[in-house]
């Protein structure tokens, strides 16, 4: 069955060209998203240490623009306590790290305030769609000040950005990334009867998702994941000596990178198990369109982001393999909330129309 709706009326045919922007739209967070664990793992996040949204479009052009970057670094904390004697050409790859980072945010912005303005003038926009749109809109520069408030929180005596901030920072994304591509989805798929017993189950896997990226967030803002390089034991147990231990004993699940470690491998076995649990029980059950293979695509996703996160353990944090697993949680998201929606979208066999 397909999952595009025949575009038989105008308003059908204006519903897809909105989804197409808006999966593009998508896709392009993902590589928002991808190229931000690449700043975070190469250290480049902290090398640009002022924030101009409107001047900070142009990179350094000169050689004396360079030097006026690099001298504006070495009054931070980063330069004066962990990179003491770096030259300016060791700057110049993690400067344009975040510079890339930034411009990428910006492009973000351009790709969807000048459809956004076409489609609303032109009148393409269907009822109930535009104030989603604009949450949209509004949702993305909130995320442009709290990489910013983010930043802010390395540029003082400890040359590392706050977990908190980058969690949320990281947790912004994503909701925004899955609300478009939800949006997107109503737009574009067919409705299907399916087991109503399964939607629930559905939901909590794609809530459990997020929570487990926010956890990754955590381990990411702390560095847990260099603390125990093994699998499955950590160290020599798979309970380490050490959880809670803080006090009060919750602030362990935040700031104790045992615990944060520990707590995402518990995530990430809980997930597996209900993953595992969910395919076998729609694939005994009579599940119509592409729900059978979105449940499919989940599987798939889920044995990679395993193997990535494996892997991202016992090599001791490598650059490409770590940056891989995190965008492979979002990809994985992007399969649950699929399913979900099938679910979520399965009231009438008839093709909703537009308000």
């Amino acid at each position: 069955m397909p999952l595009v709706k025949s575009a038989s009326t105008p308003e059908l045919q204006f519903d897809r060209q909105i989804a197409y922007w808006l999966f593009f739209c998508a896709a392009v967070i993902f590589g928002m998203i991808l190229l931000g664990g690449v700043t975070r793992l190469t250290n480049s996040g902290l090398s640009m240490v002022d924030w101009k949204p409107l001047m900070g479009v142009i990179p350094p052009m000169s050689e004396a623009d360079w030097q006026h970057m690099f001298y504006k670094y070495q009054q931070f904390p980063e330069y004066q306590k962990i990179n003491m004697g770096m030259s300016l050409e060791d700057f110049k790859p993690i400067f344009m790290y975040e510079y890339l980072h930034r411009m990428l945010g910006r492009l973000i912005g351009v790709i969807f305030i000048l459809p956004f303005l076409f489609f609303l003038i032109t009148k393409r926009i269907r009822a109930g769609l535009t104030p989603k749109l604009v949450l949209m809109l509004l949702g993305g520069g909130f995320q442009g000040l709290l990489g910013w408030y983010m930043v802010k929180s390395g540029l003082v005596d400890k040359p590392d950005v706050s977990q908190y901030r980058l969690t949320a920072h990281l947790g912004a994304a994503v909701l925004i990334y899955s609300f478009i591509l939800w949006t997107a989805f109503d737009l574009v798929t067919e409705k299907y009867e399916q087991p109503i017993a399964l939607s629930g189950f559905a939901y909590v896997l794609s809530g459990l998702i997020f929570l487990m990226i926010l956890s990754g967030g955590l381990v990411a803002g702390t560095k847990a994941g260099f603390a125990y390089p093994t699998w499955p034991l950590m160290g020599d147990s798979f309970i380490p000596a050490g959880l809670y231990s803080m006090a009060p004993a919750w602030l362990s699940a935040f700031e104790d990178i045992t615990t944060i470690q520990f707590n995402h491998r518990i995530f990430a076995y809980v997930i597996v198990a209900l993953v595992l649990v969910f395919a076998a029980k729609t694939l005994k059950a009579d599940i119509k369109g592409s729900a059978k293979t979105g449940v499919f695509c989940l599987i798939g996703l889920l044995i990679l982001q395993v193997t990535l996160g494996v892997s991202t353990l016992i090599f001791y944090v490598p650059v490409p393999v770590a940056a891989a697993h995190q965008v492979g949680a979002v990809a994985l998201l992007s399969a649950s909330l699929f399913v979900s929606h099938c679910f979520a979208n399965s009231s009438s066999h008839t093709v909703a129309q537009p308000n």
